[in-house]
Parts: C-alpha cells; structure tokens; sequence
C-alpha cells in the first residue's frame, strides 16, 4: 500500500498542491489498470528488508534509506540503476518470496483502485532456486491467480526477454510463454523485451516476438525512454508491438506518432521513472500533454516503485500537477483499460465503473481538510 512506500511524502505534497486549487477527486478511487509494473521493481521497501534479513544479505543503503534512485541518462546511470535491481533481486531466493512479491503488488495496486495488473516478469533471473525458468513461471502465475482472487485485482502476467541476453534465450522464453498464453488472471499475456535499450540489435529479438504472437500474445516490448524516435521505428517495424513499455519520446516526431496513434499501439507512460532516469529534468517537463492532444492512448504507469518510490496514483498526480483536468484523468485512466489484455466484459465493467468516478460529487476542501 502507499504507506509502505517512502514515496509517501511527495504524494502528500501533491495532494496537498491539488487541495488548494479547490474541489478535487480522489485518484486513489479511481477505477484502472496498471500495464507497466517489473516483478523485483514492484516489491515494498519493508518487504526487502524481511528477505535481506531472512537471508543474511547485506543490502546498499541506498536501497532501505529515504532517498528515491535518481541518476543521469547515460550509460553511466543505468548501471547505477541496473546494480540496485540486481542487488534487491539478491534476496528474492524462494517460491515464497515470489509469491509474496506477487502477493502485495495486487495488495498494492488493490489499494489504489487498479482492476488489473499486468506484472512483467524474466523468470529466468529466478530460477536456479525454485527449480528453473518453468517452475519460476508457474508459481507466479499460481499466487497471481489466488492473488486476484483474495484482492478483486486481475493479476496477468508479461514474460520478458532480456536486451543484455542472447537473442536465442528470448525464443526458449517465448515458448514458455506460449505454453501459458490467455487473457485471465494467472495467464501469460503479453511478451516484452526490457533492459537497456541500447543494448542489441532489435531485430535479432523479432524471431521470439513472432513466436509470441502465433500464441495470440501481445507484443510489448520497452523502447522511447532512454533513445528517441529512430530506436521506436526500429521496434515499430521489427516487433510490431501492441503497446510500447514507455514510448515517451516518440513525442519528439510529430511523423513518428502520428504513425504510432494510427496503428493503435498504446504508451505505457511511466513519468516519475522518466525523471529519475534522467529522461527529463522534472516531472512537468514529461510530454503528457503532446502526447494526450496528438490522440496516443496513454497508461500511466509506475515502473519500479522500490527504487523510484512512486506508484500508480503518483503518476496521475504527476498529471493533475500538469493541469489535466479530472475528465482527462478519467480518459488516462479508460486508456489503460482498453490497452489492458483483459476481457471485453471487464473492460466494459471497468469503463463504467470509471464513468461513475467521473460523475460522483467532488470532495470540497473542507472535506479534503477533514
């Protein structure tokens, strides 16, 4: 939940922000889904320090202190980032740690009013202590389908790939993949393609998306954070991808999303991760706004909240502070469920269910004082 979160005093700044323009909505109600959350990267604060304690690992104190990750956008920075992951994964060793993970992120998400989660995964960074990437697979599928089932959130899962490995272990991930492919909690429905986008050759990863889509798994591969417009067509063309895990930068070729908008692929636009990977400077510096008036389909989404410390809510803060209105909050927030691999009739559910956000009365001050 928020409270676990050391993100906690930046969302009570916002809000306190929003309070002050008058009447406002509480995002936190909000009906929506949330497309772009990492498996290590979703885990809370306190839980790393239960495992890190049950294992006996020492943990960098810029993992357990007050202070969210923040570098530059070079190479440099990503491998201040890439070593923090690592070393939170260090104390993921056991079938319960996975499921606890899983566990709380529907918690989490549950808490701030998300339908659906779709939680990506590399099962292969897991494996060698639960019995191999199969068995990794099947048990976080296994927790995500009691997850939803003790939360009221659809828990799906994306399988991905990784730009640091070969290309070759991306096709046995695909397979695996396959074997599990559906659109309902505890199912695989999406194949990605995360880490360092500079790293690779794009094309040599089309093989194992090819493979993903004859199982009817959506393509949903990261690209158009750390490189611009020429690294999205590559992805664009070589992965035909159903949404783009980030996309922001295609807002700098007005040619390039317009094509993007046309095809219908969708942007999982996670903003505080866009600031503390040094993409921009600050939040309100995040193209939200050219993005939303070129017509992308936008899912706000939280990335890594253990290391950014800023979850699904704090995206639609970000967006409130931009001067969205609560309407636009409530399109961002239908965006992400019609971009979600769930079923029409929960999406149909779900889009209702924001409309009646939308028309609810409005706290006031006092209420929000109170």
């Amino acid at each position: 939940m928020l409270g676990v979160y050391r993100s906690q005093k930046c969302l009570c700044r916002l809000g306190r922000r929003t309070a002050r323009l008058g009447r406002m909505r509480d995002l936190t109600t909000l009906p929506k889904a949330h497309l772009h959350l990492h498996f290590t990267g979703s885990m809370r604060v306190s839980t790393l320090a239960d495992l890190a304690i049950e294992q006996g690992i020492r943990l960098p104190a810029n993992l357990t202190d007050t202070t969210a990750l923040r570098v530059p956008a070079n190479e440099r920075g990503w491998f201040r980032f890439q070593r923090a992951y690592d070393a939170a994964r260090t104390v993921v060793r056991s079938e319960e740690s996975m499921r606890r993970i899983v566990r709380e992120a529907a918690a989490d998400d549950a808490a701030e009013g998300s339908r659906r989660l779709e939680l990506q995964i590399d099962p292969t960074s897991y494996a060698p202590f639960v019995g191999g990437i199969t068995p990794a697979l099947e048990i976080v599928l296994d927790e995500a389908n009691l997850a939803s089932k003790t939360t009221g959130v659809q828990v799906a899962i994306i399988v991905a790939a990784s730009r640091i490995k070969h290309p070759l272990d991306a096709r046995t991930l695909a397979r695996l993949a396959a074997k599990h492919a559906g659109n309902g909690p505890g199912q695989v429905i999406g194949f990605g393609l995360s880490n360092d986008e500079r790293r690779g050759v794009t094309s040599k990863w089309s093989s194992a998306f090819n493979i993903a889509r004859r199982a009817g798994l959506a393509s949903v591969p990261h690209a158009g954070e750390l490189l611009g417009p020429g690294h999205i067509r590559e992805v664009v063309t070589h992965l035909r991808p159903t949404r783009l895990g980030h996309g922001v930068r295609a807002a700098e070729d007005s040619d390039l999303l317009a094509r993007i908008v046309g095809a219908g692929i969708a942007l999982e636009v996670c903003p505080t991760s866009n600031v503390q990977l040094g993409v921009y400077s600050a939040p309100d510096e995040v193209p939200l706004r050219r993005l939303s008036d070129a017509g992308a389909q936008i899912a706000l989404s939280a990335d890594d909240p253990l290391l950014f410390l800023s979850r699904l809510t704090d995206q639609y803060e970000i967006a409130r502070e931009q001067g969205f209105s609560d309407a636009e909050l409530a399109s961002f927030a239908k965006d992400s469920i019609t971009a979600s691999m769930a079923t029409v009739e929960s999406k149909q559910r779900w889009l209702r269910e924001v409309d009646d956000w939308l028309t609810a009365p409005v706290q006031t001050d006092a209420e929000v004082k109170a």
